[in-house]
């Protein structure tokens, strides 16, 4: 697992849609998607409830957010 991917993660947190993460990150949709798609294979689960307009995050997708604002505030710091 990659930092970048955790702050990828945390963006679309965030905007609550992956498009416009996407456009905030400076990344293409897809991209991000697949980013997505390859952290939730690597941890064996789905971290978010896709919906037509909107995801919201799973049990699993908060435990990952609260723990990636940790990680990512900790690398900051140091």
């Amino acid at each position: 697992m990659e930092l970048r991917v955790l702050r990828y993660f945390l963006a679309v947190c965030e905007a609550k849609n992956i498009s416009k993460a996407a456009e905030a990150l400076h990344i293409s949709q897809p991209s991000l998607s697949r980013q997505l798609k390859n952290l939730e294979a690597e941890l064996g689960v789905t971290l978010f409830y896709r919906g037509h307009q909107e995801i919201t995050l799973t049990q699993e997708g908060y435990y990952l957010q609260e723990h990636a604002e940790e990680i990512i505030s900790l690398t900051n710091k140091t």
